[in-house]
């Protein structure tokens, strides 16, 4: 019997971190079958990177070459800058990045009025922003969720993540903000942490993924 056709298929770095409902790489993100295909070598510290030329495509291309999913998205927004690179090995929807949103949110909102959550400040640069100067608020280096992702760890306290998420957002949140985009895959899950402290729209890979193919992802973390 052939397997069943997924909808969605996520290249998903070589990582061993939990995938909790809500990140892009948990199946149970979502309401159709997805395939997850683990990327040999891309660690986060290769692709978390200010030098997005560096990073080796070619796993990401073999990877694509066999994918069977409707649409295709990466597990990491840093790839944002090799979204048409990557997106011209098939010829399906390609996403590389929720950064992709941000000609048509800032077209809405001017860049100031965006806040970017992302995974390591530091890293992110014009290349990935596609010259866009938005508000941007990182993971702090010792919270529990960014230790968790740079290190590979074997388990995750998600209510504490959650807590240290909207206290990160919070305390960069101004007046000028419209938009909240959120470029890491791992954030997601805690979007209800976010709201609660911030009544405003939220971009991030799965509203991207759902935008793309609706009814994929479960309504619950959209």
């Amino acid at each position: 019997m052939a397997a069943e056709q997924p909808a969605l298929t996520v290249l998903q770095l070589d990582t061993r971190f939990p995938r909790v409902p809500g990140d892009v790489a948990c199946a149970r993100t979502y309401r159709a079958p997805v395939e997850i295909i683990r990327i040999p070598r891309a660690t986060v510290a290769r692709v978390v990177t200010d030098r997005p030329d560096t990073i080796d495509l070619a796993p990401f291309d073999a990877a694509i070459a066999r994918a069977r999913g409707d649409v295709i998205v990466t597990s990491c927004g840093f790839l944002a800058p090799h979204q048409a690179r990557l997106a011209a090995r098939t010829g399906r929807p390609f996403i590389a990045s929720a950064l992709g949103a941000l000609v048509e949110l800032s077209e809405t909102h001017g860049p100031r009025g965006i806040l970017i959550a992302t995974y390591d400040w530091g890293s992110l640069t014009a290349a990935h922003l596609a010259g866009y100067d938005c508000d941007i608020v990182g993971l702090p280096e010792d919270s529990h969720l960014r230790r968790v992702i740079a290190g590979d760890m074997a388990t995750l306290d998600t209510a504490r993540a959650g807590e240290e998420v909207a206290a990160a957002i919070r305390a960069h949140l101004r007046s000028h903000h419209r938009h909240i985009l959120l470029e890491c895959t791992n954030l997601p899950p805690y979007k209800a942490a976010i709201r609660a402290i911030a009544d405003l729209p939220i971009t991030d890979i799965l509203t991207c993924i759902e935008a793309v193919r609706p009814g994929t992802v479960r309504p619950a973390f959209l």
